[in-house]
């Protein structure tokens, strides 16, 4: 598991769009995210950010149901 300050690097993105996106999910829902729902955060962000996007804003969906919970809070406005 990724340390705090190491998973608030890695929502750095080249997309200025994914980092408003990332760090707002970050600062509202770090403090809550249980083990399973961290990874899970943690796993969508190894992805390529138009990847990642099309998870957001539900142009594709995510297989993985710990992941698609995650994305459900990333979609509702983080």
């Amino acid at each position: 598991m990724l340390s705090d300050s190491t998973l608030r690097w890695r929502c750095r993105r080249g997309k200025k769009e994914l980092d408003l996106l990332l760090a707002r999910f970050l600062e509202r829902h770090l403090a809550d995210l249980d083990e399973v729902q961290r990874a899970a955060f943690e796993r969508l962000l190894a992805l390529e950010d138009e990847d990642l996007l099309d998870l957001i804003f539900a142009r594709t969906r995510s297989a993985d149901p710990a992941a698609a919970a995650v994305l459900r809070r990333l979609a509702n406005g983080a």
